[in-house]
């Protein structure tokens, strides 16, 4: 026991010393680069990521920054492929994004593929029409997906203005087709007192999405079956077990959980709302956070006298693919390493459906 001990021991010196000699070195060349260089982190990255980049926020607030800087030359994107694509088309044509890993997917985007999206698209329009519907699509998606709701009218939108994008839908035509989320397109509907009957899920593996022409007809909201894997290990029996051991906590979820969650929680929003939760959460409190591990590890951290406690330990594994060395290789070449490009015919339409989701928010 003893040996494991000091093994486990030298370990963790060996992490905090390549961790430093590491940061150090990406510290060095932001400051050789200065303004030409942007390195956007997003909330679920390793806390030694984060320390290290000039902004850090969610998908919809990194995609702000991504948009209005446009004096860097150089945006380094720490976050999921999608999230790099959409820096990407809002980027300027004198600007490089790179993403330190492209194996840094998300599960949720491959949910739905442009393919079986247009072929659904066409059978809802066929039986409403296409004046009546709107596509509204996930920012956890990818850029031909953007693209397919821009040619058709549709937006982006995230979770911190999910309710806004869909109101904006409802005000232009009557019904949304939402993809590729089914979990935060059914809380969003919920909040907005739509009735379970009007929002219905469409599954590309069954005729009509497995539904019949008069539920489409009559439905308010269709939406995919897609999920987010980290958010959808949140469960009930979680709450309940918190709610014994912390009777005084306050419970606050993303809104990728499923509708059960969220409705035993206190409250539920984006990440940027949850790290708005803790800052505001009076000192001594204790706080219950069901969303990526990572988050609520570091919001721990930086809030030393409140009590920050996971709901559950869950993971976002792609989102874990980016470290310091792929964040230093990426540095040290510059403009060349996983350069995120998107076609132009795409990168158009695409930027027409987040032009939209901006334009939502101002």
């Amino acid at each position: 026991m003893e040996n494991r001990a000091e093994r486990m021991k030298e370990k963790t010196i060996k992490k905090e010393v390549d961790i430093k000699v590491l940061s150090e070195k990406v510290r060095q060349i932001k400051e050789k680069l200065g303004k030409e260089l942007i390195i956007l982190t997003h909330h679920y990255q390793r806390k030694e990521v984060v320390d290290l980049g000039h902004y850090r926020g969610d998908s919809y607030g990194l995609s702000q920054k991504a948009a209005s800087d446009q004096n860097a030359r150089f945006i380094v994107f720490c976050g999921v492929h999608f999230m790099a694509e959409s820096a990407a088309i809002l980027a300027g044509s004198h600007q490089t994004v790179q993403i330190p890993d492209r194996e840094a997917g998300c599960w949720m985007a491959d949910m739905a593929d442009e393919y079986i999206v247009r072929k659904a698209w066409h059978e809802v329009v066929k039986i409403v029409g296409k004046d009546s519907i709107t596509p509204l699509v996930y920012m956890n998606s990818d850029a031909r997906i953007k693209a397919f709701c821009g040619r058709n009218g549709g937006a982006v939108c995230t979770s911190s203005n999910a309710g806004d994008a869909f109101q904006w839908a409802f005000d232009r035509r009557g019904k949304v087709f939402f993809f590729p989320d089914e979990h935060l397109g059914r809380n969003t509907g919920n909040q907005m007192g739509i009735p379970e009957e009007e929002m219905i899920v469409w599954n590309p593996e069954k005729p009509l999405g497995g539904n019949t022409e008069e539920s489409i007809q009559k439905a308010r909201v269709i939406l995919w079956k897609g999920y987010c894997l980290v958010h959808t290990r949140f469960r009930v029996e979680h709450i309940q077990e918190m709610r014994q051991q912390f009777p005084d906590a306050r419970i606050v979820v993303h809104p990728e959980c499923t509708q059960e969650v969220v409705k035993l929680s206190d409250a539920t929003g984006s990440t940027s709302f949850i790290v708005k939760t803790v800052k505001e959460a009076p000192k001594g409190s204790t706080v219950i956070i069901g969303t990526e591990i990572n988050l609520v590890k570091r919001l721990a951290v930086e809030y030393p006298h409140k009590k920050i406690i996971p709901l559950h330990d869950s993971l976002c594994p792609n989102m874990f693919k980016i470290d310091l060395k792929s964040l230093l290789s990426s540095l040290e070449n510059i403009g060349r390493f996983n350069v995120v490009e998107v076609a132009e015919g795409v990168r158009a339409d695409a930027r027409a459906a987040l032009d939209r989701m901006l334009e939502l928010s101002n």
